[in-house]
């Protein structure tokens, strides 16, 4: 039977896993290259938690001790994996980084920056950057990160062990990337921050643990890129679109907990602070002459918010903005959402078509939001009987119960028609 005081302490590790998991693997990390090591010993360290501190108190300060297992830890695991002759020597040394590196702080420092450049190295295969920097920096366990990245957990952590393994044996850097090296690099980052975001996104009220409220870490991770990088239009065109999305947080549902979707939302609810902060990022970016992806899913973002202003979305201005995304990224989500504005400018019947070119994408079979336009789309050209087969299959695969009961309710609307 559990101690009576187990219950605070459990509490009390979950919020430091929540508020500074990736400060401290990248603290760990970027002194022995070793992210894999890092992140077991940290769990070990929680593990060590979990026992030791209902039997003794919470400590003042559970980073710093949950920091000092976790060191331990790691020169423990190096101790038992090295045989050969220069494994006193090694052991020795990195023994001393890691003792003077803490000693020498009187706060943790948070490199979680360095760690994201250090997982979108050129020697990391370009696919798993994004899912990396997820995992090392805000803790995503490989099944989450495979559902946003459409493939296998299997799949997804196999290349996790085979990336970070990359890490430790190229002895890739962890720092800044020189001029010439940033583009990349920063398309990585950046990618993987507004993948934390989104699934922060998709559980609007904050409630999955596992989730952990990322929309908020994702915004808090692009406010750092952006203030270390300021001349970097598509930090700013990041920040921006996640600003405008967060806005409109407390629209999403009504006093009732139901699903209320874009176009049924009332303008008046979404936050006027973060659209005027996300608009002046816009804006800076757009004088800086590059034009990118964030920027131009902001700025569809800021078309929507015309709707405060006027009453009517400026769908003309939102479908020529996706033409434009669409011939700079392949990607499905951005295809779905043209085809809804096409929908709105031509028609149903067009935007059906347009949807239709994506029916050979394998990734989409269990991707709800195409079968949810798919069945809106059909409901409105009136082949309801197609149309209640796709909705169908868009509740069976979605996992939000108040999304689940939107379908549902649209396909009740289209039963009753």
């Amino acid at each position: 039977m559990p101690p009576e005081n187990d219950q605070p302490a459990r509490e009390a590790a979950e919020a430091v896993a929540r508020r500074s998991y990736g400060k401290l693997v990248a603290f760990l990390a970027a002194r022995t290259r070793d992210v894999a090591g890092a992140e077991d010993a940290l769990a070990e360290a929680f593990a060590a938690a979990l026992v030791d501190w209902p039997a003794s108190q919470i400590p003042t300060s559970p980073e710093a001790w949950l920091m000092a297992v976790a060191r331990r830890k790691m020169i423990d695991a190096a101790r038992r994996r090295r045989s050969h002759e220069d494994a006193a020597g090694h052991l020795q040394l990195m023994q001393e980084e890691l003792e003077a590196a803490a000693a020498s702080e009187t706060q943790i420092p948070d490199e979680r920056l360095l760690l994201m450049f250090a997982c979108a190295h050129p020697a990391i295969d370009p696919g798993i950057r994004a899912p990396m920097i997820l995992q090392t920096v805000l803790g995503f366990d490989a099944a989450t990160i495979a559902s946003a990245f459409l493939v296998s957990p299997a799949t997804m952590g196999q290349r996790l062990v085979r990336a970070k393994a990359k890490i430790r044996q190229a002895g890739i850097p962890f720092r800044l990337p020189e001029r010439a090296d940033l583009g990349e690099r920063l398309a990585s980052v950046l990618g993987a921050i507004y993948a934390a975001f989104s699934e922060g996104w998709s559980d609007p009220a904050g409630t999955e643990f596992r989730r952990r409220n990322l929309a908020a870490e994702g915004i808090w991770l692009g406010r750092l890129v952006a203030s270390l990088l300021p001349q970097e239009p598509e930090a700013l065109g990041l920040l921006a679109l996640m600003l405008h999305a967060e806005a409109r947080r407390g629209a999403r549902r009504n006093p009732r907990g139901e699903y209320v979707a874009l176009a049924d939302q009332d303008p008046q609810l979404w936050n006027s602070q973060m659209i005027e902060e996300a608009e002046a990022l816009l804006f800076r970016a757009s004088r800086m002459g590059a034009i990118g992806r964030y920027q131009l899913e902001a700025a569809v973002q800021s078309a929507h918010v015309v709707r405060r202003l006027t009453g009517k979305t400026d769908w003309a201005a939102i479908e020529h903005l996706y033409d434009a995304l669409a011939a700079i990224i392949d990607s499905p989500v951005v295809a779905i959402n043209r085809a809804i504005a096409i929908a709105e400018t031509r028609g149903p019947a067009a935007g059906l078509a347009a949807l239709g070119a994506l029916a050979g994408d394998a990734r989409l079979a269990e991707y709800q939001p195409y079968w949810a336009a798919r069945a809106g789309l059909l409901a409105r050209s009136g082949e309801r009987e197609a149309a209640e087969e796709a909705y169908e299959r868009a509740i069976g695969l979605e996992a939000d119960p108040a999304v689940r009961d939107f379908l549902q309710r649209r396909r009740a609307e289209l039963r009753g028609q």
